[in-house]
């Protein structure tokens, strides 16, 4: 065998390994069913975080909160909110668009807060009455629990965390909301 063909094929085996290797790193995750069917105009309105994975962008947030709103270009605004830094901090208002993803009834949303990147919003659980809501991410890498009240029972948060962990989702790095700022 020639020199040059044996270097050709210890590249294309190392090339391969290396691909297999960094392959086999990743989570391989069962598929992540969301609710049949969300109807739009029932989940506008105002919903606090509960609890969520940890994400950069609400890292030091306190009294979180999201409200959506049918928008007439057929797209739901968003609107974030969270105080930073402590319930008395400064108001941080974030303001995006969701997308209903084609065959979806509407469990699915892309989001967008900076064009032109999306990012996967699924409805995972949400309550028959639209209360409370399980929200996700096919990697698993975000989740939060919602809520129409700033605070939550126990018995229904424990209900969603066991179902976030059913489907995979890491809920022993949940942290819960402060959300004092809305003591009654």
């Amino acid at each position: 065998m020639k020199k040059n063909t044996k270097l050709w094929i210890g590249a294309g085996a190392a090339a391969l390994a290396g691909t297999l290797f960094l392959n086999s790193r990743k989570q391989a995750y069962a598929p992540l069913e969301t609710v049949p069917e969300v109807d739009l105009e029932q989940y506008e309105g105002r919903w606090y975080e509960i609890a969520r994975l940890p994400q950069r962008f609400e890292k030091g947030c306190h009294c979180v909160y999201a409200e959506y709103s049918q928008h007439p270009d057929g797209y739901v605004e968003v609107r974030n909110a969270c105080r930073e830094g402590g319930p008395d901090g400064k108001l941080d208002i974030a303001t995006g668009k969701a997308f209903p993803v084609e065959g979806s009834h509407n469990s699915k949303l892309k989001v967008q807060f900076f064009w032109p990147f999306k990012g996967d919003y699924w409805i995972l659980e949400l309550a028959s009455d639209y209360k409370y809501a399980l929200v996700g991410t096919p990697d698993r890498k975000s989740l939060w629990i919602l809520s129409r009240t700033p605070q939550l029972s126990e018995d229904v948060y424990e209900r969603y965390v066991q179902l976030a962990a059913k489907k995979d989702f890491p809920v022993e790095k949940l942290i819960k909301t402060d959300q004092s700022c809305f003591a009654s």
